[in-house]
């Protein structure tokens, strides 16, 4: 009896510590939510900005922010969405690679109660994404297929060098061109092919198609990468003064060369606007809110030459 009485002390005191480490470790302050930036490639600098932006404004919202690279296959995104899902990740900001290929992963965040806000690319889906923050890709071509039948004087052969075919994008853009350059007849389409938004891929798809070309007048293509890449092929050629380059998204390296005379026109896009736009969602999401526009277009604004100094001035 004497024993027994000598541990209630004993276990009093250990019940205590235990109380006490538990409220102590209630009272820290709550570990800060988590954000997936899940981009379809970074070997781009366009999307490594977009990235970046997007990492950064969760970041100084108070949230963990890591940046996933897709490599611009599905089944690696796919493997990121799972890891981020795993790992108990309380958003993903996305730029897909494929507009229907990615439905699916859109969709099994959705079922984990995982908000996702797409960037700059869609899903093919108005039921998976919370949000999707996009270009208007399509009214940007239309504006550059007016620039471009006012440069070729409404006459010419030209080469059309795709992105990615399974991204809305894609077709977006050559829809909004063709809308256009398609009513004058003498402006003649000798080639159509794809380079996954791809610079050297660019140089490789034109340096082939000026081998049955060779008298081409200009390259309309569908991003910035191709279109130094195009411009690589056109200087290895020695046609680089002769063929006009006109390019997508806006990038610093393109703006430059309009700048320096070697590329027409680019149309540009914000990627630091959808990016920070996404981030701010998430932001909003977690703080309750969870009526968003399924997509929120983002205005795209046609550089060229008489212009270009306003957006070299702020660089």
């Amino acid at each position: 009896m004497l024993k027994k009485m000598k541990r209630v002390p004993a276990l009093l005191l250990l019940f205590a510590v235990l109380l006490i480490t538990r409220c102590g470790s209630n009272t820290g302050a709550e570990e800060p939510k988590k954000v997936a930036v899940i981009i379809s490639t970074l070997n781009n600098p366009w999307f490594v900005v977009l990235a970046e932006s997007a990492a950064e404004k969760a970041r100084a919202l108070g949230y963990e922010a890591k940046i996933f690279d897709s490599q611009n296959n599905t089944a690696l995104e796919a493997d990121h969405f799972e890891n981020a899902l795993a790992s108990g990740y309380d958003a993903i900001l996305f730029n897909p690679t494929d507009a229907d290929g990615s439905v699916s992963n859109v969709l099994k965040a959705k079922a984990a109660d995982v908000p996702v806000f797409c960037m700059d690319r869609e899903v093919n889906s108005t039921e998976a994404a919370t949000s999707q923050i996009l270009s208007d890709s399509y009214s940007g071509c239309v504006a550059m297929g007016k620039y471009f039948v006012k440069e070729m004087n409404k006459k010419g052969k030209y080469v059309e060098i795709l992105g990615l075919v399974g991204d809305n994008n894609t077709w977006a853009r050559s829809k909004g061109f063709h809308s256009v350059v398609d009513n004058y007849p003498d402006l003649k389409m000798v080639a159509q092919q794809s380079a996954d938004f791809d610079r050297n891929k660019a140089m490789e798809v034109l340096e082939s198609v000026l081998q049955a070309h060779p008298d081409i007048d200009a390259v309309f293509c569908g991003n910035d990468a191709m279109a130094m890449g195009a411009y690589q092929a056109l200087v290895a050629a020695g046609t680089e003064d002769r063929v006009k380059v006109f390019g997508f998204d806006g990038a610093d390296d393109v703006v430059k060369s309009i700048s320096n005379g070697k590329i027409a026109a680019t149309g540009m896009q914000f990627p630091v606007v959808m990016a920070q736009t996404a981030a701010s969602y998430a932001d909003e999401y977690f703080k309750g809110k969870r009526d968003f526009p399924q997509k929120m277009p983002v205005a795209v604004e046609l550089v060229k030459q008489e212009n270009v100094e306003d957006y070299l001035a702020g660089k």
